[in-house]
């Protein structure tokens, strides 16, 4: 954990604030002085003007633009598991395909484990070539 007075702490932040605003430093000298770019500077100063908090935000996004409506998800997801389909990006194209990259997050709809070739890793290979 950081000292108290470290510069990227929110204490940090409104220090640097207060010298900016308080103390009438220009905001390049205070940012060279707490070892920030100017731009993060005059993005505290901003924020300490308005009476915002001095914490980190979150980077969550508010809402997903690019998401997929949830009926077409569900068709994908339908389509990859009745008919064992590659992953979408694979499937091939045809009556109401989807455009490339319309495809719903692949971990939380990860087929089953086992199916594999029935090779185990270290078998060795059979057929023309095997002793």
């Amino acid at each position: 954990m950081a000292h108290a007075y470290a510069p990227l702490t929110p204490e940090g932040r409104r220090r640097l604030a207060h010298l900016v605003v308080e103390e009438g430093w220009p905001v390049r000298r205070a940012a060279e002085r707490f070892q920030v770019s100017p731009a993060t500077a005059s993005r505290w100063v901003g924020r300490y003007r308005a009476g915002q908090p001095m914490e980190d935000r979150s980077s969550r996004p508010h809402h997903s633009p690019g998401r997929l409506a949830r009926r077409t998800e569900r068709r994908i997801i339908a389509l990859r598991f009745n008919r064992r389909w590659a992953p979408p990006h694979r499937l091939p194209p045809g009556p109401g395909a989807l455009h490339r990259g319309a495809h719903p997050d692949p971990l939380r709809h990860a087929p089953p484990e086992g199916g594999g070739s029935g090779r185990r890793a270290g078998d060795a290979p059979s057929g023309a070539g095997a002793l």
